[in-house]
């Protein structure tokens, strides 16, 4: 799978731009501020419905209008794919239409034009709360697995229920029935969460290492651990068992909603004993063995957006890593980077043919 091109109408600062691609590798080059990361988060919303930094629609449209459309022209399974959408967030509208049909549910969506980016802000992984680390699952399974993705979201549905019946009962009597019927619901939709999850996880770890090894060319242990509080229990047995605690504090406390994902490097906590370079290619090994897992289970490569990662990477893991994307099968492939000459310099030697993009307040050329 590819993208061919783009168009950008009042997109963060594309004012009205198309871009055509090539197949392989594409050099996304131009100083900070001028567009780059904003052209790979238009890719990822034609994928994913939502932009790949979690920035609510009404901040992605252009100062002052008050809407956004990306009309993307994608090639999958040498067949023709438009996905064009169409967002007013003022107006609370939101389509995406495949081929001109606009979906009926946006999850209906996700996974058709499977996708993964790594950015500088992925060590935030490592750094950030629990809520970041359950993201990267979401975002790996919703991607291969419908299942998994229904039941994620109809599970929020009814926690977002359950938190506000608990709030509703502060200075009244608790009704146990009403939140009997709301357990009842939660319990199985949690079951399928956790255990695609773990079975996930079990597919997921020797991938990540056999890539960290590559990329640092060292011989550290590294793990990555998933971690619930439904680990050998089910959830109606917590959820009754934290009840009284949960209508003191007036939230749900246990489910997969907490779950984590633990990482270590030589059995340390990562963000606490890492170096930068072992941190970054923690980082850029998950991500790959995210690729490779969702590259397995579709029937098509994923897009792969590498957004300004040769920041703080020593030579020796640059190599290692152009070495692995330009010697497996990874696809389509976009770079960007703030130095034209580097990037070039970089992958010149490979031997890929490459297209050049040079952007600038919003506009591409070639």
């Amino acid at each position: 799978m590819h993208l061919k091109s783009i168009k950008l109408a009042q997109f963060k600062n594309y004012e009205a731009d198309k871009v055509h691609f090539s197949p392989t590798v594409n050099c996304i080059v131009g100083l900070n501020g001028m567009g780059k990361t904003n052209l790979l988060d238009a890719i990822y919303y034609l994928c994913m419905c939502k932009s790949h930094f979690s920035i609510a629609d009404r901040l992605l449209v252009q100062k002052k209008l008050d809407f956004f459309r990306l009309d993307g022209h994608f090639i999958k399974n040498e067949k023709l794919v438009n996905v064009v959408a169409k967002i007013q967030p003022k107006e609370k509208k939101k389509e995406i239409e495949l081929n001109g049909v606009p979906h009926k549910k946006l999850a209906d969506h996700i996974g058709l034009l499977p996708i993964v980016m790594i950015t500088p802000f992925d060590t935030d992984l490592a750094f950030d709360g629990s809520e970041e680390r359950r993201r990267f699952l979401n975002n790996s399974l919703s991607q291969i697995d419908s299942q998994y993705l229904q039941a994620e979201l109809s599970y929020n549905r009814l926690l977002r229920q359950r938190n506000a019946l608990l709030k509703s009962f502060e200075g009244r009597l608790v009704n146990p029935a009403l939140l009997d019927i709301l357990d009842e619901q939660l319990s199985p939709l949690a079951k399928i969460i956790h255990d695609k999850r773990t079975a996930f996880c079990i597919d997921f770890l020797p991938i990540f290492k056999q890539y960290y090894q590559i990329i640092s060319n060292e011989q550290e242990q590294v793990d990555c651990r998933y971690r619930s509080q439904m680990d050998g229990q089910e959830l109606a047995v917590l959820l009754k068992a934290s009840r009284e605690k949960d209508v003191l504090l007036q939230r749900t406390t246990v489910g997969t909603h907490k779950d984590d994902l633990i990482f270590t490097i030589e059995e340390q906590a990562l963000k606490k004993f890492a170096s930068q370079g072992q941190l970054k290619s923690y980082i850029l090994a998950l991500k790959l063995a995210q690729y490779e897992i969702v590259k397995t289970h579709k029937s098509c490569q994923p897009l792969l957006l590498l957004d300004d990662i040769f920041d703080k990477l020593d030579n020796n893991r640059v190599q290692q890593l152009l070495q692995l994307l330009f010697s497996k099968d990874f696809g389509q492939i976009f770079f960007t980077d703030t130095d034209e000459d580097r990037l070039m310099e970089l992958i010149r030697p490979f031997g890929v043919e490459v297209k050049q993009l040079i952007v600038k307040n919003g506009k591409v050329a070639s």
